[in-house]
């Protein structure tokens, strides 16, 4: 039984109709955790499935990318990230900042350099850190948006 009009449309075109059967009657309530995880039809859509996988990042990008996430999901390395976030700062005022000693702070800039998420600039005796680029602006700013709404 397809749904009215989107299926019928759908099989005109030669695409897949997923087909859900009615809620279950014997009174039991289906848990809201599971509804909606998965499929209760299987059905590939061969166009769909090619192109996403065409879309798909190579596997050492993904490598990359999650070795990307794993540095930022540290709730210090996190901190200095958003403080940079605001305005670049020497490793002084981010100690005084973030809440931890001059050289964990180091420490953990040693590492952001590293994965290429910081960058510095000196003056005189000093190096005043800042984000590398707009990319890590954007992932700051987008997760810390994202869990405020």
């Amino acid at each position: 039984m397809a749904e009215h009009g989107r299926g019928e449309n759908a099989r005109a075109r030669g695409d897949a109709v997923t087909v859900r059967p009615a809620a279950p009657r014997s009174g039991r309530e289906t848990s809201t955790a599971s509804q909606g995880d998965g499929c209760e039809a299987t059905c590939v859509h061969p166009g769909a499935v090619a192109r996403v996988r065409a879309a798909l990042p190579g596997a050492q990008c993904v490598e990359d990318a999650t070795t990307l996430l794993k540095v930022v999901a540290d709730p210090t390395r996190f901190r200095i990230l958003s403080a940079l976030n605001v305005e670049e700062l020497c490793v002084c005022d981010l100690a005084a900042v973030v809440g931890i000693s001059e050289s964990a702070v180091s420490h953990q800039l040693r590492l952001l350099r590293a994965h290429r998420l910081v960058t510095f600039r000196k003056e005189g005796r000093v190096a005043y850190y800042r984000l590398l680029d707009a990319h890590i602006t954007g992932l700051i700013g987008g997760a810390v948006d994202h869990v405020r709404e």
